[in-house]
C-alpha cells in the first residue's frame, strides 16, 4: 500500500521539484534582465531583443520568437500538465477540484476587478487581465523554501490552483488578446486538430506526427490572429495518456517527464531575460503611482489574496468544504499570498495588452515585479511562521 501511495505522488513530487528549484533560476535571471537593462551594455542587450530572424514566411524579432514560439512549447507543457491533473491528479474527483479551481477562480476575478475600477474610464484598463495570473515556479519555489515541512495538501492546493489560474489566462488570452481574427484560418487550424484528434483516438503514440501537426497548427494560428501559444495548449491537450501512467507506454507522460524540465531550466529564464529588463533611472519610480502600475500591485499584492483566501474562507465556513487535514486557515492565508506572484504569465499578458504602448508596458512590468516582491517576501514570512503549525 506504500509503495502505491508513493508511486501516486511520484509525479506531483517531480512537478514540485522541477517547478520549485526552476523558480530560483528565474529568479536569477529576471536578475541579470534587470543588470543588463541598467547597464553599459543596455544598447546591445536592447538591439538583441529587437534583431529580426526570418524562418520561412514568418519574420519576428527575437523578442517576439521567444514570446510567441519559445512559449508555445511552455504552453505545451501547461496543457499536458492541465490534462494530468484532470484524469490522474489532484483535479480528478470532483470533490478536490472544488477548493482549487473556485480558490482560482476568486483569485482572478478579484485583482481584475481592482484593476478596472484603478483605470476606469483609462485606455490602461485594456490591461485588466496582467493581475489575473499565479506563477507555479516563484510560488512553488518560495514555498520549498520557506517551508519544506508544511503539509502536503497545501502545496497539491497552490500548483493545482496555479495550473487552473493558467487555463483561465490561457482563456483570458484566446477570447480578449486575440486580433483580426481571420476565419479561414480558423477553419484550417480546426481541420488541424481534428486531425490531432483522430490520432489521439486510435492512440497513436508517434511524436514526429504530432510534432508537425503542431507546427502547423502554430503557423495557421499566427496568421489567423490568434496569439499561437494556444495552439500549444491544444496540442498538450490532445495528446494521448495512457491509464498505467507509464513513462514508457504514456506519450503525454514521456512528452512531459522530458519537457517539463526544459520548461522549468531553460524556456522560462529565457523568457525572464527577455522580459524582465526595465530600464529605469531614479526619476522612473513615479511610475510606481501611474493607474497601471498601481492597478497590478493592488490586484497581485491584495486582490489575489483576498479572492483566493476569501473564497476558501467561505466554503469553510459554510461547511461546502472541509478544511484539509493537518492544515489550517493561516495555511491556506499565506498560500494566498503566494498566490500574487505573477511574473511569467503576467508579463506575458502584459505583452499582449500594451504591445502598441512601450510606456504602458514599462508601467506594468514595474508593477509585475514590485507585486511579486511584496508577495513572495509576505508569503515567506508567513509560511515562515505558520507553514508547520496545523492549530
Amino acid at each position: 500500500m506504500r509503495t502505491k501511495t508513493k508511486n501516486l505522488l511520484q509525479p506531483f513530487a517531480q512537478f514540485f521539484k522541477n517547478e520549485a528549484s526552476g523558480g530560483i533560476v528565474l529568479l536569477a535571471c529576471t536578475i541579470v534582465a534587470l543588470i543588463l537593462a541598467n547597464s553599459a551594455v543596455s544598447g546591445q542587450y536592447q538591439n538583441i531583443l529587437h534583431h529580426h530572424i526570418r524562418l520561412a514566411f514568418i519574420d519576428l524579432s527575437i523578442l517576439h520568437w521567444i514570446n510567441d514560439g519559445l512559449m508555445a512549447i511552455f504552453f505545451f507543457v501547461v496543457g499536458l500538465e492541465i490534462k494530468r491533473e484532470f484524469l490522474f491528479g489532484e483535479l480528478k474527483s470532483i470533490s478536490a477540484t472544488i477548493l482549487p479551481i473556485l480558490g482560482a477562480i476568486g483569485g482572478m476575478i478579484v485583482p481584475a476587478i481592482i484593476f478596472s475600477i484603478i483605470n476606469w474610464g483609462q485606455p490602461t484598463i485594456v490591461g485588466w487581465g496582467v493581475p489575473m495570473a499565479t506563477d507555479i515556479a516563484f510560488s512553488l519555489g518560495i514555498l520549498a523554501l520557506a517551508a519544506s515541512n508544511a503539509p502536503r495538501s497545501i502545496a497539491i492546493f497552490l500548483t493545482a490552483l496555479a495550473i487552473v489560474d493558467d487555463l483561465g489566462g490561457i482563456i483570458v488570452i484566446a477570447l480578449f488578446y486575440s486580433s483580426d481574427i481571420s476565419i479561414l484560418y480558423l477553419v484550417w487550424g480546426a481541420l488541424v486538430f481534428c486531425g490531432v484528434f483522430i490520432l489521439n483516438r486510435k492512440n497513436v503514440t508517434n511524436f514526429w506526427m504530432y510534432l508537425l501537426l503542431g507546427i502547423a497548427a502554430w503557423c495557421i494560428f499566427f496568421k489567423a490572429g490568434i496569439h499561437p501559444t494556444i495552439a500549444g495548449v491544444v496540442m498538450g491537450l490532445l495528446i494521448p495518456a495512457d491509464k498505467s501512467q507509464s513513462v514508457k507506454k504514456s506519450l503525454l507522460h514521456r512528452l512531459e517527464h522530458r519537457i517539463t524540465p526544459w520548461s522549468a531550466w531553460f524556456i522560462m529564464p529565457v523568457f525572464a531575460l527577455a522580459n524582465a529588463g526595465i530600464p529605469l533611472s531614479s526619476s522612473d519610480f513615479h511610475l510606481i503611482f501611474t493607474p497601471v502600475a498601481l492597478g497590478v500591485i493592488a490586484g497581485l499584492f491584495i486582490g489575489k489574496p483576498l479572492g483566493i483566501f476569501g473564497t476558501a474562507y467561505l466554503l469553510f465556513r459554510s461547511k461546502l468544504i472541509k478544511i484539509p487535514e493537518g492544515t489550517n486557515k493561516k495555511q491556506f492565508f499565506s498560500a494566498g499570498c503566494l498566490g500574487g506572484i505573477g511574473f511569467t504569465m503576467s508579463l506575458f499578458i502584459a505583452s499582449l495588452a500594451f504591445s502598441e504602448i512601450p510606456e504602458y508596458l514599462t508601467e506594468a512590468k514595474l508593477g509585475i515585479i514590485v507585486a511579486s516582491c511584496l508577495s513572495g517576501i509576505a508569503g515567506y514570512t508567513l509560511f515562515k511562521i505558520y507553514g508547520r503549525t496545523s492549530q
